[in-house]
């Protein structure tokens, strides 16, 4: 039995007529015919109960019509939602994030791609830092993810999606909370709280540098590996910490934000593997390209 033989069926069973039926099909009458008797032959069962002057369903046929049309409606689901996976309309991601990203631009590419590709599901993985992010996007663990470049993989492509300033954060009663903005050189003595040293954390990097230009050696006070658990060490008053400017919309009690006259810019990017085929990406990319996520002004690196 083939597709084509329940077309011709339920063709036939819905307008109960063999020559209107055949108009529909595009097709000659009397191989209309003989197809339908050939499928009743296979199944051994009549369908229909023909008449010199009508056309009926035989009870048998009336069972075999709703489910024709049952399998009939599977299938053209199943090759519309290929379509659709083709044309990147449909499917899953996996979206890998640093921890900073999510408190600006994760929200906002959830609801780029939640407004844009509403046929796309979303598995957002737990906050990671960018060398777990690049292992994860090469080992095919990731299909997208935000961090901090340089990448260091071979095989992975990134776009610039945000560039920001780091800011200091501080426990509410600490000397310097109800300052506008402060030096570099004026946090020679505060103890950091900083990711682990050997993670490959890019804003550690970042902090170190600007610590050095400043004429100090950071002293680490305490490391966390979360963003959400630097600021919870900071409320507590175990230390300082210098985090991106986008940490500043995530609300915690007994934490302030303070401007650094001479921080250092750092760089926020998309990256996926080269070569994906996954027609979800390339849909993705040009959705995101065309809500101007993207910084097309900039390069990586780029000094502001």
């Amino acid at each position: 039995m083939e597709l084509r033989h329940l077309r011709y069926f339920v063709a036939v069973a819905e307008l109960l007529h063999f020559g209107q039926a055949a108009e529909r099909l595009h097709m000659a009458q009397p191989p209309l015919s003989q197809q339908i008797r050939a499928l009743e032959a296979e199944i051994g069962v009549e369908l229909l109960a023909r008449t010199t002057r009508n056309v009926s369903l035989t009870p048998a046929g009336a069972v075999f019509y709703d489910d024709a049309l049952r399998i009939l409606k599977s299938v053209d689901e199943a090759v519309d939602r290929v379509k659709r996976f083709g044309d990147g309309q449909l499917g899953g991601l996996r979206v890998g994030f640093t921890g900073s990203a999510s408190y600006r631009q994760l929200p906002e590419f959830v609801r780029i791609v939640k407004a844009e590709m509403p046929g796309v599901s979303l598995d957002i993985h737990t906050e990671m830092l960018t060398p777990e992010q690049e292992e994860a996007l090469a080992n095919s663990e990731l299909d997208v993810a935000f961090l901090r470049p340089p990448t260091r993989t071979p095989g992975i492509s990134s776009r610039l999606v945000g560039r920001e300033p780091l800011v200091l954060i501080v426990s509410a009663q600490h000397r310097l909370s109800r300052r506008e903005s402060v030096s570099m050189a004026e946090l020679r003595d505060e103890g950091f709280i900083m990711y682990p040293a050997g993670s490959g954390s890019v804003v550690n990097d970042a902090v170190v540098h600007a610590c050095l230009k400043a004429g100090f050696v950071v002293r680490r006070e305490h490391e966390a590996t979360k963003t959400s658990t630097v600021l919870s060490l900071v409320a507590g008053g175990l230390g300082v910490a210098l985090v991106p400017d986008s940490v500043r919309s995530f609300r915690l009690d007994g934490v302030a934000f303070v401007a650094v006259d001479d921080a250092p810019m750092i760089d926020l990017a998309l990256a996926w593997r080269e070569n994906d085929p996954l027609p979800l990406l390339a849909r993705l990319l040009e959705v995101l390209a065309s809500s101007n996520v993207f910084m097309s002004n900039h390069s990586i690196g780029e000094t502001a």
